[in-house]
């Protein structure tokens, strides 16, 4: 289970930070790390000091350009966010975070993302949208704001008790079929929206939030390939009726 967890970083500004996370990762036996431009120098001196011992995540570490890059093979993105958003989003602790994890990891091709933001204003609401769910630390309202490094050790400490509860846990049932992609999910989404406009349903000089609420739609739905399938092909028969293929 825990080798399909990704670790994904947006936008780090110090390397110390990815050292001490690639540290945190280490100690909870995780060691997939991802990098979304990266404000600064992933090797250096400092996260190698930081790292103590775990800087071989950082040579390996994946640097991608955009969130949709570092996830695209993911079934499950979830972007640890400390902000309410207004528009809300599904919400969850680190622990029912956690207590998802074993069903979630379960079939061959899965793949979870935990997604982190920036040091100073975390993530936007855009990248936040990309992600099936949020999670948030109850921290102490009074000072809420937790390290970068100290939030990925509290998320990779729930992956791990995670992981050895499911140890001595009987076998979770065979999964169907697979959950699609966030590639995938993407790519539906370009075909709803263009389908949308085609037919003057979505006008996106108004868009009044509605692609970002179907976005939430069909990332709480979680489809399967199949499913997808049929999506897509409603779409296209949708167009055809249009007239606009």
């Amino acid at each position: 289970m825990l080798e399909r967890i990704r670790i994904v970083l947006i936008g780090t500004s110090h390397p110390g930070n990815i050292g001490g996370v690639a540290r945190a990762m280490h100690n909870m036996g995780l060691a997939d790390l991802a990098l979304v431009a990266p404000r600064c120098e992933v090797i250096t001196q400092d996260s190698i000091s930081r790292a103590s011992g775990a800087d071989h995540l950082l040579h390996q570490a994946s640097v991608y350009a955009t969130l949709e890059e570092a996830v695209a093979d993911c079934t499950l993105a979830v972007g640890a966010s400390a902000r309410s958003r207004t528009l809300p989003w599904p919400m969850l602790t680190p622990r029912e975070l956690a207590d998802r994890l074993p069903n979630e990891c379960q079939a061959a091709g899965s793949r979870v993302a935990l997604v982190f933001g920036r040091e100073d204003s975390g993530l936007t609401n855009a990248e936040l949208q990309r992600c099936h769910a949020h999670v948030h630390i109850p921290t102490n309202a009074d000072f809420s704001s937790l390290n970068l490094a100290a939030a990925v050790q509290v998320l990779a400490y729930e992956c791990r008790m995670a992981w050895l509860s499911q140890q001595d846990a009987a076998p979770a049932p065979a999964v169907d079929d697979e959950l699609v992609t966030h590639e995938e999910l993407e790519r539906y989404f370009e075909h709803l929206e263009r389908t949308l406009i085609a037919i003057e349903f979505h006008d996106p000089a108004q868009p009044r939030q509605l692609m970002a609420r179907l976005r939430r739609l069909y990332l709480r739905a979680r489809p399967e390939k199949m499913e997808m399938n049929i999506l897509r092909g409603i779409l296209s028969a949708t167009e055809k009726a249009a007239g606009k293929p």
